[in-house]
């Protein structure tokens, strides 16, 4: 019987040869280059983006809560329109 761990394993030597083969057919070896440019920046942008998201959390946290309760908006007292 064959483990459903084994059809997900990383690949090993000659499926990293296969894998690059392929690759270089597909997108030829002057389109490598843009690519993996393009890659680099977007992963750049995403780690970017990770450390933005990240300050804005502890910033929010080390926030005083007083400014928090402050900032809230207050409920309208008014019925609405669709209750009548």
């Amino acid at each position: 019987m064959v483990s459903p761990l084994f059809l997900i394993s990383m690949p090993g030597g000659m499926e990293w040869v296969l894998i690059i083969l392929a690759v270089v057919l597909v997108f030829g070896g002057r389109k490598i280059p843009e690519l993996m440019r393009g890659i680099g920046q977007g992963i750049r942008e995403f780690q970017d983006a990770k450390s933005n998201v990240k300050k804005e959390i502890e910033k929010g946290m080390n926030e005083k809560p007083e400014n928090k309760a402050e900032s809230k908006p207050e409920k309208s007292e008014g019925k609405s329109a669709s209750s009548n």
